[in-house]
């Protein structure tokens, strides 16, 4: 990072910023993104143990790093954020490289544009609207099974969790029964740092988080290569035997390329629209008029549904890093310096959304960038508005009212995630 003057985030805030267990508290995170927003919108971040980054927290400089892949990289260095110590285990146990996913959040052009396409196609919206049928029918069970609870239940661990799962996994090709055990590692997946999701040995363990993102990678590894291996030799209509018989540059697509691909999808595919459910249902609680407005006009769940991705904003960061000097927002930007991408405070940020920390179903215009934004941006987002869309639509008839039962708990994590449980209590119509 370059050595001349440069603002120096303080102590307390970019810990807050940088720890995953800040995630666990909604209050404590916004309110550092807030502080940061209002005093220091880039500055850096020094915090022991980890590489000196710049923290990115403005909607405008977000999309402006975001949409530059040119100048801003992914995989010159880790995309995701850990610390040193970490990153030194993933070098040991990967000949040296920080590359232990060839994933496209790992890809940089032009080698992340010919990935990209494989399954670009599929993901667009017409595509996509063809399926909510297959969707609809998948909704309806999950009601019917929250709604088979007497009044009470936690809407994450007995709902959210489990109806993106069977879309995204019947979509993908995985079978029925396997579905639990995709979920299991998911969970162990994007939980590195979570006790509660932590293998048995390593809680506790300072490269613990190192050690879950390779455990979990390997299991995945050792599921899809049969199931890709089934697909080459049987095609289905399904993703997965899509990308197992692709070609990129004439080639038939590795088996690293592969594998990262399939991880991707069997991840964020659902953990994410999982969060923005949960955050859907909290918002409506927590701003009552919102369930009123909605139950009132149903023509209102598509903003439910935007507003519920943004306040909730599941992908908390990635990484960037500048391969040449740069200024952004007045800051001189040295080559190879890193920046954290901060999507929950972009999404928060008062210039672009008025009364930004309130649940609005209503906020017309919506311009999150909870997807991210550029050539990055997320495969999956139509989907994921049509199943919450579908979900919403099937579900809010059925309820008179709701309310929490139970404090929410979030997991711990600064990479992605979201609601660990959201007890509710409910009134059936």
């Amino acid at each position: 990072m370059t050595t001349q003057a440069r603002p120096r985030i303080p102590d307390d805030i970019a810990k807050t910023v940088i720890s995953p267990k800040s995630y666990k508290d909604d209050s404590v995170v916004y309110s550092a993104f807030r502080w940061l927003r209002e005093n220091m919108p880039l500055g850096v971040a020094e915090v022991d143990g980890y590489d000196p980054i710049w923290i990115v927290t403005k909607h405008a400089d977000i999309r402006k790093v975001e949409v530059n892949a040119k100048l801003f990289h992914n995989a010159d260095h880790n995309p995701i954020l850990v610390d040193r110590a970490s990153d030194d285990f993933t070098r040991q146990i990967n000949g040296g490289s920080l590359k232990i996913i060839s994933s496209l959040t790992y890809m940089d052009p032009p080698e992340h544009a010919a990935y990209r396409n494989i399954t670009s196609s599929w993901f667009l919206p017409g595509r996509i609207n063809k399926l909510e049928d297959q969707v609809r029918e998948l909704a309806r069970k999950s009601v019917d099974h929250l709604l088979s609870f007497d009044g009470e239940c936690d809407f994450v661990r007995d709902f959210a969790l489990h109806y993106p799962l069977r879309v995204i996994m019947g979509l993908f090709g995985v079978p029925p029964e396997d579905e639990p055990r995709m979920l299991k590692l998911t969970q162990e997946f994007f939980g590195v740092h979570d006790p509660e999701e932590q293998r048995e040995g390593m809680v506790n363990d300072p490269v613990a988080g190192a050690k879950m993102w390779a455990a979990s990678l390997e299991d995945f590894y050792k599921y899809f290569d049969d199931l890709s291996a089934k697909r080459r030799a049987e095609p289905a209509d399904d993703l997965l035997s899509l990308i197992a018989n692709s070609r990129v540059n004439g080639m038939p697509i590795p088996r690293d390329e592969a594998n990262g691909y399939y991880v991707a999808i069997a991840t964020a595919g659902h953990d994410t629209t999982s969060s923005s459910t949960a955050g859907g249902l909290h918002g409506m609680i927590a701003y009552p008029e919102n369930f009123a407005k909605v139950k009132a006009d149903p023509g209102l769940i598509p903003g439910l549904v935007d507003e519920a991705i943004r306040w909730t904003s599941p992908v908390k960061h990635f990484m960037r890093n500048a391969v040449e000097d740069t200024e952004l927002r007045g800051q001189q930007i040295g080559a190879m310096d890193r920046l954290m991408m901060c999507y929950p405070s972009g999404n928060r940020d008062e210039e672009v959304f008025t009364d930004p920390d309130r649940f609005d179903i209503t906020r017309s215009p919506n311009p999150h960038i909870a997807f991210g934004f550029g050539p990055h941006m997320c495969l999956g987002q139509h989907l994921a508005k049509l199943e919450m869309r579908v979900l919403f639509q099937e579900l809010l008839p059925h309820l008179k009212s709701i309310e929490l039962a139970g404090d929410p708990r979030f997991v711990e994590t600064n990479f992605v995630g979201g609601y660990k449980r959201l007890p509710i209590r409910f009134k059936k119509r």
